[in-house]
């Protein structure tokens, strides 16, 4: 408990500090380290919020040790991760493409559908619907702090994440305020917004991810059992083995191929697309 409470008080503390006009956005003064605050708030999108494993007791394999993973700049897909090119970076799965993705993706149980959550899920919908109006111009998600991730990359979606919104989302559930926006990129420049992504830390319970948005409707996911090379070998890999897409998803095998095993990182997702027509489409991955 009290190593909870520590944590707590620490992500408090931090995003106090975010929350503050002139800090949470601009770049910082007196020659600190500019990647600092991403990163650390990066660690909260991931749901790093304490020492607890999934609390949901369905993923049977634990939380991934955040004690040498400090720096997520040291993570793998994450900004600041060095050599790695625009061709393993497609590889790794930012380019949209399945592969062995199965084997690395959790997902919470699905429940009956009752009217109550049909309704409860149809009020999320029209509220982000609301929300979302103003960031049909990308440009004004920039301005209000949605920063895109790896726009330089060949994706078929690109996710615009707000630090701030992430850190809330650890805590608290609003769906007027989510971690992500989605946007298709548009072949002459530009994006197009599709969608939006609510989080919740990796140790939430099904119980309380059901508050939130109903399992009967929607699905939230995780990544799981991931292995990567070491940091000097990610821009040669051979990544039909290693990342999202690999085919190595044991600790075991990780270790024969002198990986970095990671039961699970990120925290739950789901994303929603509040334009879909079909609504079995309106909460699909």
């Amino acid at each position: 408990m009290k190593s909870r409470a520590f944590a707590l008080a620490i992500a408090l503390a931090f995003a106090s500090f975010v929350a503050t006009p002139g800090l949470a956005q601009n770049a910082p003064a007196n020659g600190a380290n500019p990647k600092m605050k991403p990163k650390l708030a990066e660690m909260l999108v991931m749901g790093e919020m304490g020492p607890d494993s999934v609390g949901n007791g369905s993923m049977g394999m634990g939380s991934m040790d955040m004690g040498g993973h400090h720096d997520m700049g040291n993570m793998p897909g994450m900004s600041g991760m060095g050599g790695t090119n625009q061709e393993s970076m497609g590889a790794m799965g930012m380019s949209g493409h399945m592969g062995a993705m199965s084997l690395h993706m959790a997902w919470s149980h699905t429940r009956p559908e009752t009217d109550a959550d049909r309704k409860r899920a149809d009020q999320i919908v029209e509220t982000l619907k609301k929300s979302l109006a103003k960031y049909q111009d990308y440009h004004v998600a920039e301005q209000a702090g949605y920063k895109p991730f790896h726009p330089e990359f060949k994706q078929r979606m690109v996710h615009f994440t707000r630090n701030w919104y992430a850190i809330k989302a650890a805590f608290t559930f609003n769906p007027s305020e989510p971690t992500s926006l989605l946007y298709r990129p548009l072949p002459g420049g530009g994006y197009e917004l599709i969608g939006a992504m609510y989080t919740a830390p990796r140790r939430m319970s099904e119980e309380k991810l059901d508050e939130r948005v109903p399992l009967s409707v929607a699905r939230w996911h995780q990544h799981v059992n991931l292995c990567f090379p070491p940091k000097d070998k990610m821009a040669r890999a051979d990544w039909t083995k290693f990342g999202f897409n690999g085919k190595i998803a044991t600790k075991e095998a990780c270790d024969a191929a002198s990986g970095r095993f990671f039961p699970v990182i990120f925290g739950w997702m789901v994303h929603v697309y509040p334009w879909e027509s079909d609504e079995a489409k309106v909460w699909a991955h």
